[in-house]
């Protein structure tokens, strides 16, 4: 082989190894935190910084408005718009990202995966104590100026507009005895979970399904997410507040209403339990259920199927 010959192989296998590099780049994720707190407290930041240590994944932590303030007076479908318009916005997530969710931060996440019209895809979602299927009591909160607003707040009927407008909590507050007014009246949760029956949108559907995992994690001790079941999108039934019923067992799994149940039947769904109190994650457990789905590596051609998938983010 010649001189140029060499070269044009050399050439080859720069190329090659460039194009190697390129499929193997790790892909970011963003953090969203939950009620009562802020992406510069040090429990957040310093949660960010451990999973993109652990993971080599470029991480951050997506911040809403002013943190702890808006977080319990700003409403879900706001805060889900703000942090659409945010991660649109940033170049690192243009082919894609993972999320992170931190109890409430999860019905944001949630918010950005099925609502979220043209924003970058989503391949694996990582959920810490959310309250996927509601609540059935306001988180407790302590004291301070905005713990005490939210309990006059939460004095008043729960889905009347005005609350709804200005209690976060309210979006996803579900009482199994008024199913009713929660159907009719909270502004959130019912809208993304499919539960009112002339109103299902396929589009959100086709857009949660299109994940390529998502981690469900439970907390044993928590007491913040009543029923800590919730995590798994287990509730109870409509009108009682017993049996508690697992995820499976709800209509929203076997009806198939935002593909739960499609995710699950495909293998995508993982429902992990962990010792410890609401989002309290030893380190132990955080490296066998976290990390190995930030370092998941979809390469630039299912990146690029994933992004021209219709109706992903239509």
């Amino acid at each position: 082989m010649g001189e140029k010959g060499l070269k044009r192989s050399g050439v080859a296998v720069v190329v090659a190894l460039l194009a190697m590099v390129h499929v193997s780049v790790s892909v970011p994720f963003i953090m969203l935190h939950g009620i009562s707190a802020q992406c510069s407290n040090a429990r957040d930041a310093n949660f960010t910084q451990l999973l993109t240590n652990l993971s080599g994944s470029p991480g951050f932590c997506l911040e809403i408005g002013n943190g702890v303030a808006d977080s319990w007076l700003m409403p879900l479908t706001r805060q889900a718009e703000i942090a659409c318009e945010k991660v649109k916005q940033m170049k690192e997530l243009s082919q894609g990202y993972n999320i992170v969710g931190r109890s409430q931060g999860n019905l944001v996440a949630r918010g950005l995966i099925e609502f979220c019209d043209g924003g970058p895809p989503v391949y694996n979602y990582i959920s810490l104590a959310g309250p996927h299927a509601g609540i059935s009591s306001v988180p407790m909160c302590g004291s301070g100026l905005f713990c005490k607003l939210a309990d006059e707040l939460i004095k008043g009927d729960i889905y009347s507009d005005f609350i709804q407008d200005h209690l976060a909590p309210s979006g996803y507050l579900k009482i199994p005895t008024d199913m009713t007014k929660y159907l009719g009246s909270s502004k959130y949760l019912p809208k993304l979970n499919n539960e009112i029956p002339d109103q299902r949108n396929q589009t959100y559907k086709d857009r949660f399904t299109s994940l390529h995992n998502l981690v469900l994690i439970k907390f044993q001790g928590d007491k913040v997410i009543v029923p800590k079941d919730s995590s798994w999108f287990g509730f109870y039934p409509d009108g009682e507040f017993e049996p508690l019923l697992s995820a499976q067992q709800t209509k929203l799994y076997t009806e198939d209403w935002i593909g739960l149940k499609t995710l699950d039947d495909a293998g995508k769904v993982k429902f992990v339990s962990v010792a410890g109190e609401h989002i309290r994650m030893v380190d132990e457990d955080v490296v066998k259920h976290v990390v190995p789905y930030l370092q998941d590596q979809p390469s630039s051609a299912q990146s690029f199927n994933r992004k021209t998938k219709q109706p992903l983010h239509a």
